[in-house]
């Protein structure tokens, strides 16, 4: 099959077990070059605040709580649209930049207050599926991701059946998965694989590329609800499985790690592993965002610290 290097949307390719029957995961290796991002040096004074700048563009801004209402939706949107303070976007020369997140992240029930406020300036990512557990009818879910759309979601988030993972039924989750993309029409979606609840690396690198075989735009580690979520090792399993993808079929993945991505020194990890891992092109947010409800907030405490020489605490720098 020929590569091909401009960027268009994934497409549905006919599932091949053969490949995925022959896929196999070096943990060892894996852990290792986990390690070796997490004990460098990181970037320091004005380059790690160009990064950690670089990183607020990418984070899906998210809200996903029993507790939610439409004014914490609505200050969520607010915050995503404007993201730093006044004073620190002028003192770090961001006046005539069109700072704001990657998109905001929310329930079905949430959608129309993120409509109400952001008017189409960002993207809004509902979850679906049945979110977190991903265990209602197939129908329920199909008919989800239809609303979801109706509503005013240009990107969907849906969830996996895990069972179909840990059975092998890869012909199922294939099935599974194309027929959300194409539930989803034109909105983007994005395949949330709950990586913490598939026991091996050769799972979840199994499930990355039966997800992408079958129409996903992204592949997404975790709902931020299991007991383990994005990691480092799943990650590398993960772009690693979207670099090869590519080289196959010519299609770009996205990626989003999500859940227990809550501080700066993890972003700038993850933004090292995909420049190394896939490059430049893939530090936009058509190709990677960060799920997180908290990093944006430490984020901002780090370049307050850059501008001022002091850590400010966490109350000024309060989200919804």
């Amino acid at each position: 099959m020929s590569i091909i290097t401009d960027f268009k949307r994934n497409e549905a390719v006919p599932l091949d077990l053969g490949w995925i029957n022959h896929i196999h995961v070096n943990k060892s290796a894996a852990d290792r070059r986990a390690a070796s991002l997490a004990n460098r040096r990181t970037v320091k004074k004005e380059y790690q605040a160009a990064w950690l700048v670089k990183a607020i563009g990418l984070i899906d801004l998210t809200t996903l709580s029993g507790d939610d209402t439409p004014g914490r939706v609505e200050r969520l949107c607010r915050k995503a649209l404007r993201p730093l303070r006044a004073d620190l976007v002028e003192a770090l020369g961001l006046q005539d930049v069109n700072l704001a997140t990657g998109a905001v992240c929310v329930y079905h029930e949430m959608i129309k207050p993120a409509v109400d406020v952001l008017q189409g300036r960002l993207p809004i990512a509902a979850v679906s599926t049945g979110f977190p557990a991903g265990l209602t009818s197939m129908e329920t879910k199909v008919r989800e991701i239809e609303l979801s759309v109706a509503a005013g979601a240009s990107e969907i988030d849906i969830v996996i059946t895990r069972q179909h993972v840990l059975t092998g039924n890869w012909q199922a989750l294939y099935d599974e998965m194309l027929a959300y993309r194409k539930a989803c029409g034109e909105a983007h979606v994005k395949a949330i694989l709950a990586t913490g609840e598939l026991v091996t690396l050769e799972n979840v690198a199994k499930a990355s590329w039966v997800c992408m075989m079958a129409g996903a735009d992204f592949i997404k580690t975790s709902t931020g609800k299991e007991p383990v979520n994005a990691t480092i090792p799943v990650s590398l399993t993960m772009v690693r499985a979207i670099r090869e993808y590519h080289e196959q079929t010519g299609f770009k993945i996205g990626y989003k790690p999500a859940g227990g991505v809550g501080t700066a020194k993890a972003a700038l990890q993850y933004l090292t592993l995909m420049k190394e891992e896939l490059g430049n092109e893939w530090l936009e947010p058509h190709l990677f965002r960060i799920g997180a409800s908290s990093l944006l907030t430490d984020i901002e405490r780090q370049l307050e610290h850059y501008v001022t020489g002091h850590y400010s605490a966490a109350h000024r720098h309060a989200q919804p």
